[in-house]
């Protein structure tokens, strides 16, 4: 190994006690590959086997915790109980490769696809249609809604823990419907549940209570609890990084393993105030990283970028895009053989590279998204 890269592998234990054996994780990505009744299919296992045998942990895609909270086509399950067998064919398909399991719950809100939840109609913060074109107007959630939800997130992580996972992820990242309760653009209440920028935090602490009680209450081993958030949204008004400070701050208090900030670039500064230049995620670890850990991602598409990263002090970092494009990205880096990491995609590499066919149809036709070669 070059000893410059040392510092990507040595162990780091979180503060529920959970050990993962180095400092890079499988970021949570969209595969589009689970079965229609939301349980995993065999393409998508094989697709986790072969990228599990190098990071300390892999971070799933998102599971539904209700079925009116499904975000996509090929998305998986943990709403009932007979899904915990799927969810365990997943975790036994990690752990067999050597790294950590953990299961990132989610709930679509606004942005749940009309032909994939059962009555055809999005839930929300408020009546208030997400900034994409012909998007759907929401159903605002009554108080009944709100109560079921945060229900289901616990239960969803009690079937993570029979399922055999070391730890959950909550998803309040990338618009989904923890971040819309706490965007003043898709809450728009005047109750306890918003108005104020304190009352728009209450539904993601909210579903951390719930997710942290059902843990105390079932699980029998040390068990990581996270949350992704996204630091800024761009529209107005939209979620500020003032805004997000605030919300770490309160997050940090909860006792959790971790928060991992979704951002498209580690090293990025804010989209909405130029003037700001300095890493996102560097700025919310100096706030709060001596009470929770930071994890970083975007960008790190070489070993040299992701000791780079962690040089700032934040201690872990995620593979997203790297990981597509070459699997054994991290024990190419750990046995000296990180000349040939691939920074592209082959047209002809699907096959190799084990990627389910919906996924791959995405990243081979949508421009920008992946640097793709003939």
């Amino acid at each position: 190994m070059n000893s410059r890269f040392q510092p990507l592998f040595e162990p780091f234990t979180f503060r529920s006690g959970v050990t993962v054996k180095n400092r890079v994780l499988m970021a949570p990505m969209t595969n589009f590959a689970s079965h229609q009744n939301g349980e995993v299919s065999d393409e998508e296992l094989a697709y986790y086997r072969v990228r599990s045998g190098g990071v300390g942990a892999v971070v799933t895609a998102c599971v539904y915790v209700t079925l009116d909270g499904k975000g996509f086509y090929g998305e998986f399950g943990a709403d009932t109980d007979e899904m915990i067998p799927s969810l365990r064919r997943l975790a036994d398909t990690i752990h067999a490769e050597g790294a950590k399991a953990i299961l990132q719950i989610y709930h679509g809100g606004r942005l749940s696809p009309v032909d994939q939840i059962p009555d055809g109609t999005p839930l929300s913060a408020s009546a208030v249609p997400a900034e994409q074109e012909n998007a759907p107007v929401p159903r605002e959630m009554t108080e009944e809604d709100i109560q079921r939800v945060i229900a289901a997130y616990g239960e969803a992580t009690r079937r993570a823990i029979e399922a055999g996972y070391d730890g959950v992820e909550i998803h309040g990242a990338n618009g989904y419907l923890l971040q819309q309760f706490f965007s003043p653009h898709a809450n728009r209440r005047d109750d306890a549940w918003g108005g104020t920028l304190e009352k728009r935090m209450a539904f993601p602490l909210a579903v951390v209570n719930s997710v942290k009680e059902a843990i105390a209450k079932h699980a029998r081993r040390p068990f990581i609890l996270g949350y992704r958030l996204s630091p800024e949204e761009g529209h107005e008004p939209g979620i500020t990084f003032e805004d997000t400070l605030q919300l770490v701050d309160r997050l940090a208090d909860q006792e959790m393993d971790y928060l991992h900030i979704s951002v498209n670039h580690f090293f990025g500064g804010s989209f909405r105030d130029r003037s700001q230049t300095e890493s996102r995620t560097v700025l919310i670890h100096e706030k709060v990283g001596s009470r929770v850990t930071v994890i970083g991602v975007g960008s790190l598409d070489t070993p040299e970028e992701a000791v780079k990263a962690l040089e700032t002090g934040v201690p872990l970092v995620a593979l997203g895009r790297p990981l597509l494009m070459d699997p054994e990205w991290v024990q190419k880096a750990e046995n000296g053989k990180e000349d040939s990491i691939r920074t592209t995609i082959s047209k002809q590499a699907q096959e190799e590279l084990v990627i389910p066919d919906v996924l791959w149809g995405a990243l081979v036709n949508t421009p920008g998204w992946m640097p793709v070669v003939d």
